[in-house]
């Protein structure tokens, strides 16, 4: 009984740090991507050939292919995947990697906001504790009142950080109302996704595609990695832990994007970028520690 609580608790935070790396270093990955495909054919490639994927595994894993809640994919497909992986993909065009990752992972700020008022998630207060510091890194790494950088690339990347709290909250609704496979809802939500971004694709007038060797391997890889497997892995988090929760673990991503992206590129590291990066990290050691005594506390309460 015991080993099994122990595996429901920890799986969740394994899925997290590989979810972190992949999504992190992919972030280096799709900005070299980006000079070889224009941002609406790119982000329309991904999502059709992630679709693909999961719509593949879906069938041969002998599940059903008919959707679960019709309406309310439609809704998670459209916003946590066209809108965002849109946005964020035009963010990059304007803006680096490492700071692009960053500004949209703002996402737990707006995904603490709508948890508390939707879904009536209790925080503790050495939860606002590791919410304060990684959000204050967030913030030193951000760097707002630079005005300097691009605002269009600052806007563009919260917008999608917003569409990501958005859709988190959605999935976690579907799921407080109804039982649905979580393969199945991530395979469909792709699919979802990838209608109005392939039309984007087809009418907005762009530079051709060059379908070099090295950008099918960036491409290939995404589609599997960052994009089937890691949407999949969300959910699976998403449907094992509160919705606040699951955003701010994840803001370990802007911090591999960063290191990444600094040692890709061969960029040196400011000084605040250091010391958010230390209390991104000092706040997700405590959560993580939280939820370790909150283990050991139900453990042995049983």
């Amino acid at each position: 009984m015991n080993s099994h609580f122990s595996a429901e608790r920890w799986l969740p935070i394994l899925a997290l740090v590989f979810l972190s790396l992949i999504w992190g270093y992919t972030w280096v990955m799709a900005k070299q991507a980006l000079s070889f495909a224009p941002p609406f054919s790119f982000a329309a490639q991904r999502c059709v050939g992630g679709a693909l994927v999961l719509l593949l595994v879906v069938k041969l894993t002998g599940r059903s292919l008919r959707p679960a809640a019709p309406l309310a994919t439609i809704g998670i497909g459209l916003v946590q995947v066209a809108g965002f992986m849109l946005l964020q993909t035009w963010a990059l065009v304007e803006g680096g990697p490492g700071k692009t990752a960053v500004l949209i992972f703002t996402m737990p700020i707006w995904t603490l906001l709508l948890a508390r008022l939707f879904l009536k998630e209790d925080i503790r207060p050495g939860q606002w504790v590791a919410a304060f510091c990684a959000l204050t890194g967030l913030i030193l790494i951000i760097e707002p009142w630079d005005m300097q950088s691009s605002l269009l690339s600052k806007f563009l990347g919260v917008t999608a950080a917003l569409c990501w709290a958005i859709g988190t909250i959605q999935v976690k609704w579907l799921r407080r109302r109804q039982q649905v496979d979580l393969l199945s809802l991530t395979a469909w939500q792709m699919v979802v996704g990838a209608v109005p971004l392939t039309l984007l694709a087809c009418f907005i007038p762009e530079p051709a595609t060059h379908w070099t060797p090295y950008y099918i391997e960036i491409l290939a890889v995404m589609t599997l990695g960052s994009t089937a497997l890691c949407w999949w892995l969300w959910i699976y988090i998403l449907d094992r832990v509160p919705a606040w929760e699951a955003s701010l673990s994840v803001l370990g991503t802007p911090v591999v994007a960063i290191v990444s992206s600094r040692w890709v590129l061969d960029e040196g590291f400011r000084r605040l970028e250091i010391v958010g990066v230390l209390l991104i990290g000092g706040g997700l050691c405590l959560l993580a520690l939280m939820g370790w005594l909150g283990a050991r506390r139900a453990v042995a309460d049983r």
